[in-house]
């Protein structure tokens, strides 16, 4: 499985260049949860800490406020967010629908399973 890389410390310029400022954020508060990714998604981490364990037993990875982070297309862990998360993504290749649609059923499946 590709690993999660983080950039601690990127530039002013680097930010810029990617637009991160133009970004959509998302928010989440402490928690544990599964999670695949079906598109490689860069985020720029504003708050918050957590740590990406894969699901291939591998080493995991933690991210925190200030870091810049590529999750690979096909990563699949459990998301540990141990600091209340807020970040700005960006999907870099694939399909959005096809991301939309993937949340959409681990939601679906995770409500089934509590009734």
């Amino acid at each position: 499985m590709k690993e999660i890389t983080v950039d601690s410390n990127p530039s002013e310029a680097v930010l810029k260049k990617l637009g991160v400022a133009h970004w959509p954020t998302w928010e989440k508060g402490v928690s544990v949860f599964p999670w695949a990714f079906v598109t490689t998604e860069i985020a720029y981490i504003i708050e918050g800490e957590c740590e990406m364990t894969p699901a291939d037993g591998g080493p995991s990875t933690t991210f925190k406020a200030g870091d810049l982070v590529v999750f690979p297309n096909g990563y699949k862990g459990t998301w540990e967010v141990k600091k209340a998360l807020k970040k700005q993504f960006k999907h870099k290749d694939g399909n959005f629908v096809k991301c939309a649609l993937s949340r959409f059923k681990i939601l679906k499946n995770k409500f089934k399973s509590k009734a």
